[in-house]
């Protein structure tokens, strides 16, 4: 995401402590929430009825939002507090004050650490409040009129350069923000929300997600996995999880760590694969888990994560996802209660179930060489699943994600360098003549010089180095390089490019990379 980013190791090193907190279960109840709002909190926010406090009681926001909210409170009021409190305050304000799944839509890539999502907001909403953090970290906040009128006040005071910056200086600022933003924010994100109250009487129970479940999951740079995570119960709210998988490969996908429930439905879990510690940030509702793994060191590597719950009756992905038109392939189904024959629709035979579990199915697969391109539904028995993708050629072929952040880092520094991981998505045109997504194809990729500028300043030779075939753009190391002109660090501009071969044709799709320096405030929202 765009956004402008400030300096403070002091608070970026805490918010990676709160952040790891956040997905820790251990001693989560040293004390009881409200003994801790009463002894810790009451100090400032003061007594209201109904058990209320001010500010506190008027906002809801996700975990994040409230870890947010009190590391604030510890680095700009003093605020001491000790991280089993810490712990146990964010699980009673999740809990009580938290958002409803439906208001989390549309916005979860923040707190999947979806960094390079391009955001669509409102020009107004982009400019007063996104330019300096995403858009999604509003959106994931509800308040009354007042205390959006409070947060363009703080935000005033806090920092007041605020109105003398781009975007800014060419407006009345703080007018517009009262004024105008107030009023759009209160309707737009209201804190009384039937969703929420509907939300808080009808949340299932955590032991509900007790048991094995099916996933399947996408890594760009790496590829498609499966395999069972495996959930049980280790106190209220908690869990022991264990994961047992492979990519398509065959490298293996194993670990185990444990996990919290918020809200009724915010997964966050710590587990170690392979010696590498991988969060999750799901959203987990009935039979069904979705959402994102990433490193803990390095959130660019992560992905995509869905998942059903064995008993349940669910069609989860296609792997791969395609067929050429005239050849024979194996695919795997992956799922939950896939019991009854396969069907990939016309033009598509099976010509042999080589394995079938009801988790997996494997099939070798035969596309007439007349078979129409397009999408074909896929169905087992009667569950409907993803599309199959049909296709006599590549028509063309993009990079994924269009738009990307890498860093620079190490270099004698504490911070890691944050890689470019891509696709390259394979589309068609079926037979109406209208484009459809085929699918991630392997590629060989290169990066050059975004424009003349770039070119001039050797940015492809400094800014870091391509993996040719995985997609995986390491930066270079951070601080000055006397070897280039002015001693400049090795920040770059640059394209990305991938390659696909299809029946000896090679088609190429771009995609525009900025290599910039270190994140140094490293927010759970960012």
């Amino acid at each position: 995401m765009k956004r402008k980013l400030r300096s403070g190791l002091s608070v970026s090193l805490l918010a990676v402590a709160a952040c790891v907190a956040l997905h820790s279960p251990d001693s989560l109840a040293a004390r009881d929430a409200q003994t801790i709002l009463k002894e810790t909190c009451q100090g400032c926010h003061t007594p209201e009825a109904n058990n209320a406090l001010s500010r506190i009681s008027h906002q809801r926001k996700t975990p994040e939002g409230w870890l947010m909210s009190i590391a604030r409170m510890q680095t700009m009021h003093g605020l001491q507090i000790s991280d089993e409190d810490r712990r146990t305050l964010v699980k009673y304000l999740a809990d009580t004050q938290g958002l409803a799944p439906s208001e989390t839509d549309g916005v979860r890539y923040a707190m999947e650490r979806r960094l390079n999502t391009v955001e669509q907001f409102d020009e107004k909403t982009s400019q007063m409040c996104g330019r300096c953090h995403s858009g999604a970290r509003v959106a994931l906040q509800r308040r009354p009129t007042q205390e959006w009128e409070r947060l363009v006040n703080f935000h005033l005071g806090q920092w007041p350069s605020l109105e003398y910056q781009a975007l800014a200086r060419d407006r009345d600022w703080f007018d517009i923000a009262r004024k105008e933003m107030v009023p759009l924010l209160a309707k737009r994100y209201a804190l009384d929300n039937p969703a929420w109250k509907k939300w808080l009487s009808t949340a299932p129970k955590s032991e509900a997600l007790v048991g094995d479940w099916s996933f399947s999951g996408h890594l760009p740079g790496k590829g498609e996995l499966a395999g069972v995570m495996s959930v049980s119960a280790d106190g209220s709210d908690t869990f022991k999880v264990s994961v047992k998988g492979q990519y398509a490969d065959g490298t293996p996908f194993n670990g185990d760590g444990s996990a919290i429930l918020y809200t009724g439905y915010e997964w966050r879990g710590n587990v170690t694969i392979d010696g590498v510690t991988m969060r999750q940030v799901f959203a987990a509702q009935g039979n069904a888990m979705q959402g994102r793994m990433f490193e803990a060191e390095h959130d660019e590597r992560g992905l995509d994560f869905v998942a059903a719950k064995q008993g349940s009756n669910r069609l989860l992905a296609v792997q791969p996802g395609y067929v050429k038109a005239g050849s024979e392939t194996e695919v795997t189904l992956i799922g939950s209660g896939l019991t009854g024959k396969p069907n990939f629709g016309k033009g598509v035979e099976v010509v042999e179930v080589v394995s079938q579990t009801p988790e997996q199915i494997k099939v070798k697969l035969k596309a007439a060489a007349n078979a129409q391109p397009g999408l074909r539904a896929v169905t087992v028995g009667t569950l409907k699943g993803p599309n199959l993708s049909v296709y006599s050629k590549i028509d063309s072929v993009k990079v994924v994600p269009e738009f990307s952040v890498a860093r620079i880092g190490e270099g004698g520094g504490s911070t890691p360098k944050v890689q470019g991981r891509f696709d390259a998505e394979a589309w068609g045109k079926g037979a109406d003549g209208k484009p459809y997504r085929i699918g991630v194809f392997p590629a060989q990729w290169k990066v050059e010089a975004f424009d003349d500028r770039a070119k001039e300043d050797e940015d492809v030779k400094y800014a870091g180095t391509m993996q040719a075939d995985a997609g995986v753009f390491t930066p270079g190391d951070a601080g000055p390089n006397p070897a280039r002109k002015m001693s400049t660090n090795n920040a770059g501009n640059l394209k990305v490019i991938a390659a696909v071969d299809d029946a000896g044709k090679s088609l190429t799709g771009e995609g525009h990379m900025i290599v910039t320096v270190q994140r140094w405030n490293n927010p759970p929202i960012p």
